[in-house]
């Protein structure tokens, strides 16, 4: 097995246009997280990897971005030239098993082209207008993650662009890092760079968006997956996809906080649950009714859990019932799409009325206003205490709150709804103090977002691996990126800069 890397040259074409229309540049400036201050003198919107290549060859600092669904400020760029990935959206259909695709290409059209052919991505967020790109930048997961595992699972192969213009063709299998930890990137220039490993070891949990992926005898794939547009820029990724499978959604009053957690239980222990969503009264409470009546249900005084079912609905049926929990349940069985698609609408009106709800306080309150807001996993056997956590400390600081999230993975996202700025300022520092209490519960504080160029997440990811750690991370991304173009500022500052 082999532990080097070999670079390319792009196949040369010419370099495209730098957009500088201010109107244009203007709807580059912001990501979903709406951190103020961002700017940028021009975009540019690649069509091939040459392109991509000859852009970031030309540029002094390049911040690339996909959707801009980033909930992490790390699509906000800080003056560098914008590297949009939306003009790649190729797809080829490589075999039954595996699909080519472009960064840009959205998920969505990626799984309309794949359900034409029976055929399925697992680990999709549930924002499917998500670039493949970004989610593989991030290492996304969603709501099948329990059944399915993240992004990097399912990731075949990619091509990258590093900063130095050269190509990287990835594909997993193809090389290791050595016993001592490391591996070599062969330049077609002639020179030799050997990477570092990160020493840290990854908590053990089934999603995790924190920084560069370190393991014994790892492939040199995943240290490109989740590093944020860091050490290289995805041009295309061949994925794997699996036979579509027969899914039913249900929506599942619970009594309580407790007997969600019970149910929840229960249901990871059926081979036919991909997944259980949950939904606290708190974030039920901010939904007007109209989202309640378009799922076909009622407001109701309990939590609620979402959950995915694939194969027969009858055992699923028959579980729910030995729980005493089949009264009131509503099913989206297999086939019914527009059933399961409202159901769905539901668990995403709760994150879009808390954005709007930041963005209104924003506007009126103060312009410093921002989403406050964590990404917490423990391992299962914890997620109780884990809710306790989020809860009494939100609590104690008088704020207000909201908890969502995946169930079946004990991985949810306690939110801040902010009355003041006042509430920004402690919903953080809640968020650092939960954020030391789940890494010692064998957690991780960084689950499904990234890090992107959040104070707080940067803050969080120094908690998880000390300064060692980050070290450790400037060293792979010097190595890689020596002049700290890509991307920069996101995971960490550069080294002596603040």
């Amino acid at each position: 097995m082999t532990h080097r890397l070999n670079t390319r040259a792009a196949r040369r074409t010419a370099t495209p246009p730098l957009e500088r229309d201010p109107d244009l540049v203007r709807g580059f400036l912001e990501d979903a997280a709406h951190v103020p201050g961002g700017h940028a003198e021009a975009v540019a919107f690649p069509n091939d990897e040459a392109e991509v290549a000859a852009l970031v060859m030309s540029a002094d600092r390049v911040l690339p971005i996909g959707a801009q669904s980033s909930l992490t400020g790390g699509a906000t760029p800080r003056g560098e030239m914008v590297l949009s990935t939306r003009a790649l959206t190729g797809i080829d259909i490589i075999d039954d098993r595996t699909i080519r695709a472009g960064a840009g290409v959205p998920l969505r059209e990626l799984q309309n082209m794949l359900a034409a052919r029976g055929r399925y991505y697992p680990p999709v967020p549930t924002y499917e207008g998500a670039f493949v790109g970004g989610t593989i930048a991030t290492n996304a997961a969603g709501a099948a993650t329990f059944k399915y595992g993240t992004t990097r699972r399912w990731v075949v192969g990619m091509t990258v662009v590093l900063a130095s213009g050269e190509v990287l063709d990835l594909r997993r299998g193809d090389a290791t890092a050595h016993a001592d930890g490391w591996f070599e990137v062969a330049s077609r220039q002639g020179g030799v760079c050997r990477v570092r490993v990160p020493s840290y070891r990854l908590p053990d949990v089934p999603k995790h968006s924190a920084g560069y992926y370190a393991a014994a005898a790892m492939d040199p794939i995943d240290l490109f997956i989740g590093s944020e547009g860091t050490l290289g820029v995805i041009v295309d990724a061949t994925l794997g996809t699996i036979d579509r499978p027969a899914r039913s959604v249900a929506l599942v009053p619970c009594a309580s906080e407790s007997n969600a957690v019970n149910i929840t239980a229960a249901l990871r222990e059926s081979p036919d649950v991909a997944g259980v969503e949950y939904m606290d009264t708190r974030s039920l409470a901010l939904l007007p009714e109209e989202a309640f009546a378009r799922a076909g249900t009622m407001r109701t005084t309990g939590p609620l859990l979402l959950v995915q079912v694939e194969g027969a609905i009858e055992p699923f049926a028959a579980l729910l019932d030995r729980l005493g929990a089949a009264d009131e349940v509503i099913v989206a069985p297999a086939g019914d799409e527009r059933g399961a698609a409202r159901l769905f609408e539901l668990r995403e009106a709760v994150p879009a009325t808390v954005n709007q709800r930041v963005a209104l306080a924003k506007a009126q309150v103060d312009a410093r206003i921002e989403k406050t807001a964590a990404d917490m996993i423990v391992p299962f056997d914890r997620l109780a205490d884990s809710l306790a956590i989020y809860r009494d400390t939100f609590e104690r600081l008088d704020l207000e709150y909201a908890i969502w999230g995946h169930f079946s993975d004990g991985n949810l996202h306690p939110n801040v709804i902010p009355r003041s700025f006042s509430d920004v300022e402690r919903g953080k520092a809640a968020i650092l103090e939960i954020g030391q209490r789940i890494v010692d519960m064998g957690g991780s504080p960084l689950a499904e977002h990234g890090v992107g160029r959040s104070p707080v997440k940067q803050a969080l990811l120094r908690l998880m691996y000390g300064e060692r750690g980050i070290e450790e991370m400037r060293a792979v991304k010097h190595t890689l990126d020596p002049g700290w173009k890509l991307a920069p500022g996101v995971l960490f500052p550069e080294a002596n800069r603040t």
